[in-house]
């Protein structure tokens, strides 16, 4: 007797379901990089026969929502490693250096605080985002031209022929900006020996916006 044996088909499972979102800022949520390419490595060669050099890697802007909410600040957060280094056959001893790592971060126009007469009897101090706001009580905002500012964030001073600097998850901020904002790294590096002090600097690419 032959008997007719078979196997059920297993029943097809349900794809599992996505996992929840993460609120920014949670473990295991993605982190926006902001990442941007970094300009040409600064150099410099030295009467001496030094080769200097200092460049930058994996580098971050992004910009976020600043703290104060005001319209008229900008505020990034940024990152990035700058490094230094000293090679080449030189006729002289290197004695040590220092590098040093920050950000420019430039306005195009900038918005000065409101203007009172002295017979209004009231004192205003807040910058004001309006390019033509003019006030019934005898105040006026005034424009400038725009401005750059420089933030140095680490100083290092190192003996030897390398050093390095990183930054991560850092804010800048520049307030009283009503045009567009454009932001750069920038390193300088300082290289001694006894007699003498070479000094070249990095531009990192300028982000706008």
């Amino acid at each position: 007797m032959v008997v007719a044996v078979g196997t059920a088909r297993p029943a097809s499972a349900d794809p599992p379901p996505e996992p929840p979102a993460q609120p920014a800022g949670s473990p295991g949520a993605p982190v926006p990089s902001g990442a941007v390419p970094s300009g040409s490595p600064g150099v410099l060669d030295t009467p001496d026969g030094w080769h200097i050099e200092v460049s930058a890697r994996d580098e971050t802007q992004l910009p976020v929502a600043p703290l104060t909410t005001a319209v008229s600040s900008r505020e990034y957060l940024v990152g990035g490693t700058f490094v230094a280094a000293v090679t080449g056959p030189g006729t002289t001893q290197v004695t040590g250096g220092t590098l040093a790592a920050g950000y420019q971060i430039g306005c195009g126009v900038l918005a000065n605080e409101v203007k009172i007469t002295p017979g209004a009897g009231l004192d205003i101090g807040i910058p004001v985002p309006d390019f033509d706001a003019q006030f019934g009580i005898d105040g006026s905002i005034e424009l400038q031209p725009g401005e750059v500012s420089t933030v140095d964030i680490a100083d290092k001073d190192f003996e030897g022929t390398e050093a390095r600097v990183s930054i991560t998850g850092l804010r800048v901020n520049f307030d009283r900006c009503v045009g567009q904002s454009f932001i750069r790294s920038h390193a300088t590096l300082a290289v001694s020996t006894e007699d003498t002090e070479d000094v070249v600097t990095y531009l990192g690419v300028t982000k706008i916006v």
